[in-house]
């Protein structure tokens, strides 16, 4: 088996040049995407720079609380971005965003640890800083699909609902086909995902895997397990979103508020 090519200063200068070609497409075609294009490059050079430099100190240390911080920090900014996407008008979502994807993320990592990969310490930034961020990333994805498609059907069914209230239903009843179709929503990435794994894409954790030289099939078992991890990690996450969010749009009296 192939050992890691590891890259240089000018590997990079020449990966860096696949973008200059692309900013020059663009602006040759007239798309006006070089302006994003400049920025994207810069913010992903600077960004995993970084982070590479950061998650050295952590590897370096291995400490349970640095990785508990970096964690903590990475679902903090997780919780925000998901909270941009589908609201910042609606109260108390950002408390619900934050436990829903921390309760999530939580029970995936500590079944993962205690019953599939038993790293020698429970800690282990090796394992545990890279699976929380792929599993609050997928999180953060499903919360904000979900969360979104839930408050723009309620906003924009607003005599619906209040028709079945005045029949007699409660809130939950008069909502609750809004909210399997908000956490379909949220799951369709994920499901597609695995539908397609290995016949259509080969995933950043198998690809990363082989090009540092573990074996293919050693690869696809860890990549089997992200995505088992992925999909159980985005359903809890959507299904205590929606179930918060109903909440939400309801006040103590059972009548529908909208933000």
């Amino acid at each position: 088996m192939d050992t890691l090519i590891k890259l240089d200063t000018l590997d990079l200068a020449w990966a860096l040049g696949m973008m200059a070609i692309a900013i020059g497409l663009s602006a040759w075609q007239r798309v006006g995407l070089e302006w994003n294009l400049t920025v994207a490059t810069g913010r992903t050079v600077i960004q995993l720079v970084m982070v590479g430099y950061l998650l050295e100190l952590v590897f370096a240390v291995d400490n349970p609380w640095v990785v508990l911080g970096i964690i903590a920090g990475m679902l903090t900014i997780a919780t925000i971005v998901a909270r941009n996407r589908i609201s910042k008008k609606i109260p108390q979502l950002l408390p619900l965003l934050w436990g829903s994807i921390f309760v999530a993320a939580t029970l995936t990592l500590s079944y993962t640890n205690l019953l599939v990969i038993r790293p020698d310490t429970w800690y282990s930034p090796q394992y545990l800083v890279p699976l929380a961020g792929i599993v609050l990333g997928n999180a953060m994805n499903g919360a904000a699909i979900a969360g979104e498609r839930l408050a723009s059907t309620i906003s924009n069914s607003r005599l619906e609902i209040e028709t079945y209230l005045s029949l007699g239903a409660t809130p939950e009843q008069a909502v609750a086909q809004y909210r399997r179709d908000a956490i379909k929503a949220g799951m369709i990435p994920t499901i597609n995902s695995m539908m397609a794994v290995g016949l259509v894409t080969l995933p950043g954790m198998i690809t990363g895997q082989l090009l540092s030289g573990v074996s293919p099939l050693d690869a696809a078992s860890y990549q089997m397990l992200i995505m088992f991890m992925l999909a159980f990690t985005t359903l809890v996450t959507t299904i205590l979103v929606t179930r918060g969010l109903c909440r939400v749009f309801f006040n103590q009296t059972a009548q529908l508020t909208l933000y």
